[in-house]
């Protein structure tokens, strides 16, 4: 279920790029990846005859971390207008340095000398993502958009934990989130009068598609897994995200793949998952080297 969740989120690419060849721009997309999204939540919803209620306190965090949510949407989605997309959800994936680093500086969490060397790490990939192997620059811009992309999902993933909608049951927040987070694209076009629609039937799939599969198969399979096999475990199978959308971008979209690319994909992989296991790893080193490990 790990596996599928990390998969099915990235094939944002699969899905969007054959819209934005068809003329329609990010709003549009993600208008209708949003809105098909939230009727299928509202479905499963009410199949479970979950409680919509929300506690009158509950209402402006839920506002404000969905248009946070939606934010990182557009930066992304906007992104795959400057540079390959496989590249974007590679740069996208770093979210958990980013959560470490507020962590530390906001919230007074200690950052061990794991943490740093995975931050450098992180950054050290994200130099060698934005140079080719000719040694042109990739769009700075796309990649500023991507690292916006991160941070806004970074501050939500902070911001959801440490308020009161903590506990809140996983697919009521994303409900809400999606629904607040809708309103941006109805701005952004105008109250929908400039809403590009999808000009083919393979068009409508697409956007049917990138509702079911980045978000609403990729929370039901993520909430199973971490049931399953714990929130750490699930987030490193997370690893599965970029590399999906890396395979559909080559394989796909003919994006190219080089060895600098690649040395720069496995030092964010690397970075995120120590980031992620360091805890875990730390833990088990220190019983097996402990005296008592010893006597046993």
């Amino acid at each position: 279920m790990g596996s599928i969740a990390a998969a099915s989120y990235g094939l944002n690419p699969l899905f969007a790029l054959p819209l934005y060849q068809e003329g329609m721009g990010a709003d549009s997309v993600l208008f209708f990846r949003y809105a098909f999204a939230i009727l299928m939540m509202a479905v499963m919803m009410k199949a479970r005859r979950m409680d919509m209620r929300v506690h009158r306190r509950d209402w402006f965090p839920l506002a404000v971390f969905g248009l946070l949510f939606s934010a990182s949407s557009l930066f992304l989605f906007l992104s795959y207008n400057y540079m390959d997309a496989g590249i974007a959800s590679t740069i996208l994936f770093m979210y958990p340095v980013l959560v470490a680093i507020i962590m530390a500086l906001f919230f007074g969490e200690r950052a061990s000398a794991l943490t740093w060397v995975c931050i450098l790490l992180a950054f050290g990939g994200i130099l060698l993502l934005t140079k080719t192997s000719t040694g042109a620059t990739v769009s700075l811009f796309g990649v500023t958009l991507v690292l916006l992309s991160s941070l806004s999902y970074a501050i939500y993933i902070v911001g959801v934990n440490h308020s009161s909608i903590a506990r809140m049951p996983s697919q009521k927040l994303t409900f809400y989130a999606l629904s607040f987070g809708i309103l941006i694209y109805v701005v952004r076009t105008r109250g929908l009068t400039e809403l590009q629609l999808p000009q083919t039937a393979l068009g409508w799939m697409c956007a049917f598609c990138l509702a079911l599969f980045p978000t609403i198969i990729s929370l039901v399979a993520m909430t199973i897994s971490i049931r399953k096999i714990g929130s750490t475990s699930a987030a490193i199978l997370g690893a599965l995200e970029p590399i999906t959308a890396l395979l559909v971008g080559t394989l796909v979209f003919g994006e190219r793949l080089t060895v600098r690319i690649c040395l720069g994909v496995v030092l964010i992989l690397t970075a995120v998952t120590l980031l992620i296991a360091g805890k875990k790893i730390y833990y088990i080193i220190r019983a097996k080297l402990s005296p008592h490990h010893a006597l046993h």
